[in-house]
């Protein structure tokens, strides 16, 4: 029914039309709706970071960043399910208008800025949910944090969020908060993982149990960045890499209006550049950390292509902006067929 339903979402403003859709959705679920036109992939179980996946197709952050939506999201057929991200005190973002659509490009623009109502609401809303699938929490800073001091607001993060986590998502390199992205610098990113592997250590005894951390980095780095990050994981043990987040360039739009404004670009134009990332990701980890995909897909070949790449799990967002919940069945049918061959 999406492709019936997107002209009158496409009609609203993107944060708007997001709004209206996760409250229908919600609205939905809590009816039983869901089961009647939401077809659920055939299981394709996946063993990563330690953890049971029932298939590969994921849900990236940004789409429920306070965890509301869980159940209503997981009815859709997600192998697993990443909220956030959320800082440790609850912030507006950046001014509106913040989103835009390329309709023309199957992509968008957003300068969010990590909007979210802080990691005490994200844990409130965890703890009402049903779902019992695995759970990423992707953590930030706060934006009047000062970068020198960023630390500090990931271990606050990592330290609340660590109970209620299957895995916690480290986002270092979203586009939209000024200076984050100096953290993917080699000597500040050695500093943070050190802290945060420590504090990874200590939960794990607090806990009785171990939580995998996942570094997201951003496409718009060059080779020998990408080899420098790939060694300081490797080095520090981190348990997984999410490649990748919103990217600063405008190849492939630069021909729309909109291609001005400022922000991470998604979609179709940032798959290319994600599965290159990938792919050097995977030469320089040589197997010693999954790959977690991510930019771009807006089709099962893309999703295969992406496995291919190196990517043991896959996740969606802006394509399913534009496809809607068939998307994911059609990628986790793709991957299957793809490792069939």
């Amino acid at each position: 029914m999406y492709p019936l339903i997107r002209p009158l979402l496409f009609s609203f403003n993107p944060e708007t039309a997001h709004h209206i859709t996760l409250d229908a959705l919600q609205f939905a679920y809590r009816l039983g709706l869901l089961r009647l036109f939401v077809k659920h992939p055939v299981d394709k179980p996946q063993k990563v970071m330690g953890l049971s996946f029932p298939n590969p197709v994921g849900l990236a952050a940004g789409l429920d960043k306070n965890g509301d939506h869980i159940d209503a999201l997981a009815a859709l057929g997600f192998g697993f399910i990443e909220i956030g991200t959320v800082t440790p005190r609850a912030q507006e973002g950046n001014p509106k208008p913040r989103l835009f659509r390329l309709p023309e490009a199957q992509a968008i623009i957003n300068r969010m800025g990590f909007n979210n109502h802080g990691v005490d609401a994200l844990i409130e809303n965890v703890k009402r949910a049903n779902y019992r699938g695995v759970l990423g929490i992707n953590i930030g800073k706060n934006f009047d944090t000062p970068i020198e001091s960023a630390a500090a607001d990931y271990l606050i993060g990592l330290r609340r969020v660590y109970p209620h986590a299957s895995y916690v998502a480290i986002n270092i390199s979203s586009p939209n908060t000024k200076n984050l992205r100096q953290l993917q610098g080699s000597d500040e990113l050695n500093a943070l993982l050190t802290q945060l592997k420590a504090e990874q250590e200590k939960l794990a005894d607090l806990h009785g149990k171990y939580v995998p951390l996942a570094l997201k980095i951003a496409p718009d780095l060059d080779s020998e960045q990408i080899r420098q990050i790939a060694t300081l994981l490797q080095r520090h043990r981190i348990d997984g890499v999410i490649a990748t987040n919103t990217t600063l360039t405008r190849t492939g739009v630069e021909h729309l209006a909109q291609h001005t404004e400022t922000g991470g670009l998604s979609g179709a134009p940032l798959r290319d550049r994600s599965t290159t990332v990938i792919r050097e990701l995977a030469t320089a980890l040589q197997g010693s950390l999954p790959i977690i995909g991510v930019g771009g897909i807006l089709s099962g070949k893309n999703a295969a292509e992406k496995m291919h790449a190196g990517a043991a799990l896959i996740q969606v967002y802006s394509g399913l902006i534009y496809r809607g919940p068939e998307l994911i069945n059609e990628c986790v049918k793709a991957i299957g067929n793809s490792q069939r061959c």
